[in-house]
């Protein structure tokens, strides 16, 4: 199993920034990508942004130019560093994580609550 424990949530106005964390821990060996999906209210998740063991980094295009994911590998530990924040950034952030045998992202952290207010 894969334990993903997400840090960084909390209230912010709009134009602040917040940076979440993410770090990995158990059966880690075959896990490639790493990411983070979000959770409005009466909304589905969805994609904010993921990257792989190699690099390569998807956004969603609603927070391209604003969002920044990277990753420590020595940390196992994945970050998301959020500028220019908007109200309807507002959501429960997910950390997820998926092995290389995997298509869809099946390890889910518990979610940590980002609130923009305006």
């Amino acid at each position: 199993q894969v334990q993903l424990v997400e840090s960084g949530g909390g209230l912010v106005q709009a134009g602040g920034s917040l940076r979440l964390s993410c770090a990995a821990s158990g059966n880690i060996v075959s896990i490639n990508s790493m990411g983070w999906y979000r959770q409005a209210p009466g909304q589905q998740r969805g994609l904010v942004a993921v990257i792989t063991n190699g690099g390569t980094i998807n956004y969603a295009d609603s927070v391209k130019g604003r969002f920044t994911i990277s990753r420590d590998n020595a940390k196992n530990t994945v970050y998301l560093q959020m500028n220019s924040l908007q109200p309807e950034d507002t959501a429960v952030y997910y950390c997820a994580a998926k092995r290389i045998t995997s298509i869809v992202y099946n390890y889910w952290g518990q979610g940590t609550q980002v609130t923009v207010s305006s």
